[in-house]
C-alpha cells in the first residue's frame, strides 16, 4: 500500500467549493526521479525556492570540498548523497511547496495505486461535506428554524465530578 498526504488548492473566486480536479496527492516514500534529475523535477512542479536552494547548496558544497582539496571521487560521492537526500526527501519539498503556495493538507489516505486512492479519498470527502458548503452562496444564510435547534444535553449536577451522559454516578442507562 502506498501512502499520500492530500492537498486541497485555495479557493478560487465566489465558489465556496474546492475544485476536485485541483487536488495534489503526494505520494510518500522515496522519489526516483527527484533522485536522477533534481533540477528537472524541481522544474517541473515549479519549486522555485527548492531548486535554488538546491543550486546554492551544491554550490557551496562543491566549492568548499574543491577549496579543501578534495578528490574529484570525493566531490562526485557528496554530488550523489546530495541527490540522494533529494530523492528521500521529494515528498516533503513537494509538500512545503505546496504549504507555501496556501493549499491544505486535508489529510493522508493510503491505496494499491493513486487511482485508488483518490477514489478512497473522494468517496469520503463527499460523505463529510457540510451541508452549508454544499449549498451556493447566493444568498445569505438565515437564522435557523427553532425546530432545529438541538435539545439540551443532559448534564452532571454541579460539583459531582461526573463527566459523561449519566446525571449521578453509578447510574444505569
Amino acid at each position: 500500500m502506498r501512502v499520500y498526504s492530500v492537498h486541497e488548492p485555495p479557493v478560487r473566486g465566489l465558489d465556496p467549493l474546492p475544485d476536485a480536479e485541483r487536488f495534489v496527492f503526494v505520494r510518500d516514500g522515496f522519489s526516483f526521479r527527484a533522485f536522477l534529475f533534481a533540477p528537472l523535477w524541481m522544474l517541473w512542479y515549479r519549486m522555485w525556492l527548492v531548486l535554488i536552494g538546491y543550486v546554492l547548496l551544491s554550490a557551496i558544497v562543491e566549492t568548499a570540498l574543491v577549496a579543501a582539496g578534495a578528490s574529484p571521487t570525493d566531490v562526485l560521492v557528496v554530488a550523489l548523497l546530495i541527490a540522494l537526500l533529494i530523492g528521500l526527501e521529494a515528498s516533503t519539498l513537494r509538500r512545503f511547496t505546496l504549504n507555501r503556495r496556501g493549499w491544505r493538507n486535508v489529510g493522508v489516505i493510503s491505496g494499491d495505486n493513486l487511482e485508488e486512492a483518490e477514489r478512497r479519498f473522494f468517496e469520503t470527502w463527499v460523505r463529510e461535506l457540510p451541508a452549508q458548503r454544499a449549498v451556493p452562496m447566493t444568498q445569505p444564510p438565515g437564522p435557523p428554524p427553532a425546530s432545529a435547534a438541538a435539545p439540551p444535553s443532559p448534564s452532571a449536577a454541579p460539583g459531582s465530578g461526573v463527566v459523561g451522559l449519566f446525571p449521578e454516578p453509578g447510574a444505569h442507562g
